[in-house]
């Protein structure tokens, strides 16, 4: 059922969902924030935009000199971005393409993007993999149409040098997805563990590389993401906007 609700936490931005897919999640407005942005920003790519909320409320970050794109493969969640981008009048500022990422060739040079970002499929896909019986859901939670080493390669053919990637993913899969950023020469700068209550394990995390960076770490964050009453912390509250 195709439903509008106000983007979570930006109240003057709507967001058109179909509640038979999947709805956009918290991990979707942390990746946004996450961030760090500058006026030496000016084209930022998100890869695998379902329904658009990362370009959204990328939106309410910068000037309108800064061009924003995803792009989006299955056709359904594509034309529910167009939607929320007409409700929001947000037509001239984000282009959203419909098309496999790995024929990117066909819109932008290599070396375009300042910033690419991705809240990419978590789980690998093989023969014993548990899927959902969704088509939809499945390509969306499972590495069907773009594994992680695609990801990043595609990412680091298009990112200008020095420019920065960042995703959100599994915790599980840290020192896979650290090695691989490696070896496609994003090196690993920031990282945020999310953690969805106090002395919880970490279930997802926040990563920041840079192309051709020189190999360390600068940060190390942690974040609670839910207070013992189920609510949102204090912490994750200031990450949103009225």
């Amino acid at each position: 059922m195709k439903v509008i609700n106000d983007l979570l936490g930006y109240k003057n931005l709507k967001i058109v969902q179909n509640t038979n897919y999947f709805s956009f999640s918290l991990d979707s407005v942390l990746l946004a924030n996450f961030i760090n942005y500058n006026k030496k920003i000016h084209n930022i790519l998100d890869i695998g935009t379902g329904n658009a909320p990362i370009p959204l409320i990328i939106s309410s970050k910068v000037d309108n000199n800064v061009n924003i794109y995803g792009i989006e493969l299955q056709i359904e969640i594509y034309n529910m971005a167009k939607e929320s981008l007409k409700l929001n009048n947000l037509e001239s500022k984000i282009k959203i393409i419909n098309d496999d990422i790995k024929n990117i060739y066909n819109y932008f040079d290599m070396e375009y993007f300042d910033i690419i970002v991705s809240n990419p499929p978590y789980f690998k896909t093989n023969k014993n993999s548990k899927k959902n019986n969704e088509k939809i859901k499945s390509i969306a939670r499972h590495e069907i149409k773009l594994t992680l080493d695609e990801l990043l390669n595609i990412s680091f053919k298009y990112l200008k040098n020095n420019g920065k990637f960042l995703m959100v993913h599994r915790t599980e899969r840290l020192e896979e997805i650290l090695e691989k950023m490696h070896k496609n020469k994003i090196e690993p700068k920031r990282i945020m563990f999310l953690f969805p209550k106090k002395n919880a394990s970490s279930n997802l995390f926040l990563v920041e590389g840079v192309k051709n960076g020189n190999v360390g770490l600068r940060e190390v964050e942690h974040l609670i993401v839910h207070k013992s009453d189920g609510k949102y912390s204090e912490e994750v509250l200031k990450y949103f906007k009225d």
